[in-house]
């Protein structure tokens, strides 16, 4: 489907795909350094502290395929709306938790509203964005986890130091609500959708699921997600267990996200030049080892200004891993196969991208609990990445059919999407 809107109403569609993305982001990210107030105010215990990190994404996980064929029916913009009011709801919610089990129910409630929007982000992106602007927003948009990251942490941070942290989920409620009026009026009306439209969607999602292509790239991004949600997620437990007061585990946290939204956005530019899939995710899964096991493997307590240089260590694993988000997410709208769906790409991708937040957090919180200290946290990070290396072998630009750069990607949406 051709793009024909004036080029800055179609980059301000696309922007503002990328700004409930950062709303619905920063869902996840109001809660790390919001974790030591909780667990001080509830005597949540570090295992339950790590599930409630993780379980946000628990929706992601279930529901990626459901909300896909939701799409088909239903329309991208009515996804994306309904996805901003219930991630609101649910931090509404959360704000009167009265127990664990309530704050995790709502957790869930918001993590339902996120994953609607991150389903349906790529696929508004792609069919509102002239051709030569595609890999920019897709850079954006991969880059909208470091944003709401750097935001959602430095702001809980600095309110949990002046107020309670009930007052930050009804703030993310007013937040999320705020963009709704902006996405009804940027974006164009769904087209209508039909029964018979349902058996073909679900054709669709059947031979996505039956393809093996987004498979390999769902599971790279899995090993990816193991990693960087743990180490940024406990970063700020971590930092008070070390010593550190005050907004600073919040602040150092918050610039080791943003730096994953720098590389992501550089990113762009690099598969702009026609740079290989894998000749940007090896390395990147590599540095990623590299970079953990020194920022947990080494004793830095014993080093003048080690907590510092640990913090460093994991800002350049931060960084550079960013290759991978941006890159699969790039990739992601061209894997499905000819009598494929790309939302369902998109979904299958979550499934798997969320399971690996989830079970990032809980099994560094095992491994911690076990063994009496994060040094063994790069036993994971190192796995993880050795796996997400093995995997990206597969993702070669010959197998996947797609090439970047000047002659942009020579894949185009399938003719059953644009109808």
């Amino acid at each position: 489907m051709a793009v024909t809107a004036h080029p800055r109403r179609a980059d301000a569609r696309w922007g503002v795909v990328v700004l409930a993305a950062i709303c619905a982001g920063l869902h996840v990210w109001d809660l790390p350094a919001a974790v030591p107030f909780i667990r001080d105010s509830m005597a949540m215990t570090l295992v339950q502290a790590g599930a409630l990190l993780g379980v946000t994404q628990l929706a992601g996980m279930l529901g990626g395929l459901a909300v896909s064929l939701l799409a088909e029916l239903i329309g991208e913009r009515r996804c994306l709306l309904a996805g901003l009011a219930m991630a609101s709801l649910g931090s509404a919610y959360g704000a009167v938790a009265g127990s664990v089990t309530s704050l995790m129910v709502s957790r869930a409630i918001e993590g339902a509203g996120s994953i609607l929007v991150v389903v349906t982000g790529p696929g508004l992106i792609r069919r509102h964005t002239p051709a030569p602007r595609i890999n920019t927003a897709i850079g954006y948009w991969g880059a909208s986890t470091g944003i709401a990251t750097f935001a959602g942490l430095i702001g809980s941070a600095a309110i949990a130091q002046v107020a309670p942290w009930r007052l930050l989920w009804w703030l993310m409620t007013v937040i999320t609500v705020a963009p709704l009026p902006l996405v009804a009026a940027t974006l164009p009306a769904d087209e209508r959708r039909s029964a018979r439209r349902a058996a073909a969607a679900a054709r669709r999602i059947g031979a996505t699921v039956r393809s093996l292509k987004p498979w390999i790239a769902g599971l790279a991004f899995a090993c990816f997600t193991i990693e960087w949600m743990t180490v940024v997620g406990f970063l700020p437990t971590i930092c008070q267990q070390n010593g550190l007061r005050g907004i600073w585990p919040g602040v150092l946290t918050a610039v080791v996200g943003g730096l994953s939204a720098v590389g992501s956005i550089g990113t762009a530019s690099v598969l702009e030049r026609g740079v290989p899939v894998r000749a940007l995710l090896i390395p990147s899964f590599a540095a990623m080892a590299v970079t953990s096991l020194l920022a947990f493997a080494v004793n830095w307590a014993v080093l003048p200004g080690g907590d510092i240089l640990q913090v460093i260590c994991v800002a350049a694993f931060s960084f550079s891993g960013a290759a991978i988000p941006a890159t699969l997410f790039r990739i992601a709208v061209d894997l499905a196969p000819p009598a494929g769906s790309p939302p369902a790409t998109i979904g299958l991708m979550q499934h798997l991208f969320n399971a690996g937040s989830v079970a990032g957090p809980a099994i560094a919180a095992w491994l911690v609990t076990r063994t009496g200290g994060w040094q063994s946290t790069w036993w994971m990070t190192c796995t993880f990445a050795g796996l997400g290396g093995l995997l990206s072998l597969y993702l070669s630009e010959r197998r996947l059919g797609i090439r970047f750069g000047p002659r942009r990607p020579s894949r185009e949406w399938p003719l059953a999407w644009q109808r």
